[in-house]
């Protein structure tokens, strides 16, 4: 019974997020307590308060093109629209191109790539996004990317990841 009702909340996520979550039914099958962990982590995946919605999904999506261009890039893509970032933003961040973005979500974007490749070069920025969000949106921002990277790993040790393709991403 417990699947079944899991099942149709995994059917009601995938619609939201216009994306499939084969790998977490995988999971449901096999470990309940490990689809409740991860069920918790996309829970604070999710947090946000100090944070606008841009500079937030922007780290995150690309925290998450770091790891897979698929379906998750595809599910960041739709939740970022959804909060309302504009679809030129997310253009711009899936040609790489940070300099066509505004200033402020460039350097976002500039910080979470140096965070995802553990560049040096990333002191300055974090002293931008620290004066620009606060403390606390500095903390967003770290665990907006870290967490971001969570399901591709999980889906790519699980076999489950795709191809990369980022001209199949669908921004509109």
């Amino acid at each position: 019974m417990i699947g079944y009702l899991l099942g149709k909340q995994i059917d009601k996520a995938e619609k939201s997020l216009g994306a499939s979550l084969h790998y977490l039914r995988h999971v449901m099958r096999v470990s309940l307590p490990d689809f409740f962990r991860l069920r918790r982590l996309g829970m604070l995946l999710n947090h946000r308060v100090a944070l606008p919605p841009a500079p937030f999904h922007v780290a995150r999506l690309v925290s998450v093109m770091a790891e897979e261009c698929g379906e998750c890039v595809q599910i960041e893509i739709n939740l970022a629209r959804q909060a309302g970032v504009p679809a030129d933003v997310l253009q711009s961040i899936l040609a790489m191109r940070p300099s066509d973005l505004p200033e402020e979500l460039g350097d976002v974007y500039l910080f979470a790539e140096c965070v995802v490749q553990n560049s040096g070069d990333v002191e300055p920025l974090r002293a931008k996004m620290r004066h620009r969000y606060g403390e606390r949106g500095l903390v967003e921002l770290a665990m907006g990317i870290a967490l971001a990277r969570t399901f591709p790993t999980v889906k790519r040790g699980l076999g489950y990841s795709s191809i990369c393709n980022l001209k199949g991403m669908k921004v509109a």
